[in-house]
């Protein structure tokens, strides 16, 4: 077996005296879709937010691309192949869409390669193409998420962090967001993916998890966890 592009080994992150995540382990190999999915508040966010050093796990070990990022800023953590795609997007409303894709590659010093990519966000996105001039702030909420996703993909990353980016979406724009993924899986692009909609997410994931109250209580491929009797129940709204 390779070794993972990503180890998360017994994580433990709190706010406070309140322990957010409480433990948990997983990996994501380089070409996989990996998910997680659970209720609000299991921690799904919060993982995400400390393996891009927003946070500061208690204890537990983050090795990513054969290297540990304990006490790594986030900069460095982007700048290692590490990008984030938040919750709620976190645009800058009244820079342009290309404003926003340039910040992406901020700490990319090859002019034509951010051009290049550039055009690759608007083959992805083609209504970005058309509107790059338009501010952020003016987009729908569909059209951010595209952005966000961009944004992300600008720092040439070696693992793509996506966090509910169908969130709020109409189910056109949220299929949308969904192909985008499939043909970034496609293409070779690692994913670690959180998302509340549990069948489009594991339908797309080659792993899953299920986070349940900071912790994770059941694991397997996505196939498999689709046909989970208890995901179907609790996630998936089957009786």
């Amino acid at each position: 077996m390779t070794t993972p592009l990503l180890e998360v080994e017994d994580l433990h992150v709190a706010y406070g005296k309140i322990e957010a995540v409480k433990g948990i382990s997983f990996t994501v190999h380089a070409g996989q879709v990996v998910t997680l999915i659970g209720t609000n508040g299991a921690g799904k966010t919060t993982t995400l937010r400390t393996l891009s050093g927003l946070l500061t796990p208690r204890t537990g070990k983050i090795t990513f691309d054969g290297h540990p990022l304990d006490d790594v800023p986030a900069h460095k953590i982007v700048e290692r192949g590490l990008a984030h795609s938040p919750e709620g997007r976190r645009l800058f409303p009244r820079l342009t869409i290309a404003e926003n894709l340039q910040l992406g590659a901020f700490l990319r010093k090859d002019t034509h390669g951010i051009a290049a990519d550039i055009q690759r966000v608007y083959d992805l996105f083609p209504v970005l193409g058309e509107r790059h001039r338009q501010p952020s702030g003016t987009l729908s909420g569909g059209e951010q998420q595209m952005l966000a996703m961009g944004r992300a993909l600008m720092s040439r990353p070696k693992l793509l962090m996506l966090d509910e980016p169908s969130m709020g979406l109409s189910p056109i724009m949220m299929r949308k967001i969904t192909d985008t993924i499939r043909a970034l899986r496609d293409q070779g692009t690692t994913i670690l993916l959180v998302e509340q909609n549990a069948h489009a997410a594991l339908s797309l994931a080659d792993q899953g998890h299920v986070m349940e109250t900071g912790r994770i209580a059941l694991s397997g491929t996505g196939a498999h966890l689709l046909h989970d009797e208890s995901v179907r129940k609790t996630y998936l709204g089957e009786d």
